[in-house]
């Protein structure tokens, strides 16, 4: 490409209006163009009515965060534009129809287009009046129609032939208006002629990574944010052969998962905090008995039930040290739809090798978030199998399923695949899986369960990615959804100073320096800050008791709203 742009729409209204609706096809559309797209969005813990938004950006390079200002608002409701008309940039055009938000503006940054009356003249019914919003903002951005056509015909291929050509008819008379209407609008976005690219949110990044990693069985109860990963896996069901359940609490969920994966699949959980602090006996379970499962926690505003539907990064610690007593697991933070099926598949992997809970650390800002990528590379996948099949049982005199070893994984094995019996107890126990009281017992099974496997897990963990200046004078540290605001923080300092990012996405058991000695980086930098979601510096926190050092500055934020690129740079430099 030999242009440059970089513009944002921003689509609001109130729940029930489709605001989402006009916002993927107009994503997937700029996707398959082979522009760089990233979206968030923004809205309120109920199904009809309130204030929400859907945010999309997309340019010409990779963007991996929202800006504050906004090029088209495309307002459905007379409150969306009272409350965004101000982060219009320069040039920047309201799309609304004074008959439906009942209200007309005046001035050159408005754009009054008939969205109802196309619709109904058209069609004869309000339905398709969102087909109408978006080919009015194709035909401000100056784009063939060609492409959205042909969406509209796979959208709606299954409701007959009619319905398919009313919406073009109803898409082509919104670009039209809007052409004739705004012929002064500076948005002309030239064919880009660039190959499709992949449209990836968090949730189906993370629900590709457990199938490709052979999940077999997922159970969960519905808690935003982590629900879309139980839709996900429900939509595969049939066709990839997983059982899915929608259990009746949080406490069934994390013991059906432990029960499926001890009768030998691959299984996994899903939730929000407050589930969570429902899941931590089961959790011990698995911790003691030594039964691998991957746990989904998808992170929200709390305590309680907080802001069900906003965002933020304060479950970490929680995760790290919930259930009693002391036993490993591997937490993983991703940053990316991308990196959230890689660590999904790593979850798994790690879980299974060494028989311990796995984490993925998400967030509602990751989860609905969604970005472009040029595709996903399967020879990255760990297939490998820890679990004795009945072939191998049948070769072993005698199987114990606790047995002790040098490195304190004993074989796994499912009951009923042998003649072999598979024992384990929740009550401290010995090599056979039977209960004990004796001092020395628990002394080898401590060893056995966490101060052997301990070291081998630290091993596995990834050090952090640096991005940008690799002797840089300010370092930004965060982790998990901050990924894509500090890169391009990073992209947008870069220029005029010596600057890098420090992203964390295997935060638990903290990485070794051995590979990569990120502390000495930090040490040597003339400023650190670390940037997080919520109000005490969580992670921040964690590398001080896990290293000693300390970050220079602290940026927090821990009102439900994830970080804006302008928001960062002001508050890094503010």
């Amino acid at each position: 490409m030999d242009y440059t742009i970089d513009y944002t729409i921003r689509i609001g209204g109130q729940a029930g209006q489709g605001l989402q609706t006009i916002g993927a096809v107009l994503a997937k559309l700029f996707a398959r163009q082979g522009l760089h797209v990233f979206t968030h969005q923004d809205y309120m813990s109920r199904v009809r009515g309130g204030h929400n938004f859907y945010q999309l950006r997309f340019a010409s390079r990779p963007v991996h965060s929202s800006r504050r200002g906004v090029d088209i608002l495309l307002a459905l409701d007379g409150d969306t534009v009272l409350m965004h008309q101000a982060d219009l940039n320069p040039r920047g055009i309201v799309i609304y129809d004074s008959a439906a938000v009942r209200r007309s503006f005046d001035g050159p940054d408005f754009l009054d287009v008939p969205l109802r009356r196309i619709s109904m003249d058209l069609t004869g019914v309000r339905l398709m009046e969102n087909t109408a919003a978006v080919g009015a903002v194709m035909g401000i951005l100056g784009l063939d129609l060609g492409p959205l056509e042909r969406l509209l015909g796979e959208t709606f291929e299954k409701k007959g032939r009619e319905v398919v050509d009313q919406n073009i008819a109803v898409a082509r008379e919104g670009a039209a208006f809007a052409r004739d209407n705004c012929p002064e609008c500076a948005f002309q976005v030239p064919e880009t002629g660039g190959q499709p690219r992949i449209l990836l949110d968090g949730s189906t990044g993370a629900g590709l990574g457990a199938l490709v990693s052979g999940c077999r069985f997922y159970a969960a109860y519905p808690m935003t944010p982590s629900t879309g990963v139980l839709n996900f896996m429900a939509s595969q069901s049939k066709s990839h052969g997983i059982v899915v359940e929608q259990a009746e609490d949080e406490i069934a969920a994390i013991n059906m998962a432990i029960g499926a994966s001890y009768a030998g699949v691959r299984s996994m959980t899903g939730t929000a905090g407050g589930g969570f602090a429902l899941m931590v006996e089961g959790l011990s379970l698995a911790g003691m008995t030594e039964t691998p499962v991957v746990i989904y926690v998808g992170q929200r505003p709390a305590p309680a039930t907080g802001l069900p539907t906003r965002t933020e990064q304060a479950d970490l610690l929680f995760v790290i040290h919930a259930a009693h007593g002391e036993f490993p697991r591997v937490v993983f933070a991703p940053g990316t739809p991308e990196q959230a099926f890689y660590l999904t598949n790593r979850a798994f992997d790690l879980a299974d090798k060494y028989q311990v809970p796995a984490f993925i650390l998400s967030d509602q800002y990751l989860v609905d978030s969604e970005w472009t990528l040029d595709g996903l590379d399967p020879g990255r996948l760990s297939q490998d199998s820890w679990r004795l099949g009945a072939a191998e049982l049948e070769g072993l005199d005698s199987y114990r399923r606790h047995a002790l070893t040098d490195t304190g994984v004993s074989p796994l094995a499912a009951p009923g695949l042998s003649r072999h019996l598979v024992v384990t107890d929740s009550d401290e126990h010995d090599e056979d899986g039977h209960l004990i009281e004796d001092a020395e017992t628990r002394n080898l099974m401590v060893d056995k369960r966490l101060l052997k496997k301990l070291p081998l897990i630290r091993e596995e963990i990834e050090p952090p990615l640096l991005y940008g200046d690799k002797q840089p004078e300010l370092v930004i540290v965060g982790w998990g959804s901050t990924f894509g605001v500090m890169k391009d923080a990073v992209d947008e300092l870069g220029s005029s100073e010596s600057v890098a990012m420090l992203h964390f996405s295997q935060v638990f058991p903290f990485p070794t320096r051995e590979h990569f000695d990120f502390i000495d980086l930090l040490q040597r930098a003339g400023r650190t800050v670390c940037v997080e979601n919520n109000a005490t510096s969580q992670f921040a926190r964690l590398m001080r008791a896990e290293t000693g050092y300390q970050c220079d500055d602290h940026v927090t934020r821990f009102d439900g709203r994830p970080f804006l690129l302008d928001e960062l740079l002001e508050a890094i430099h503010g």
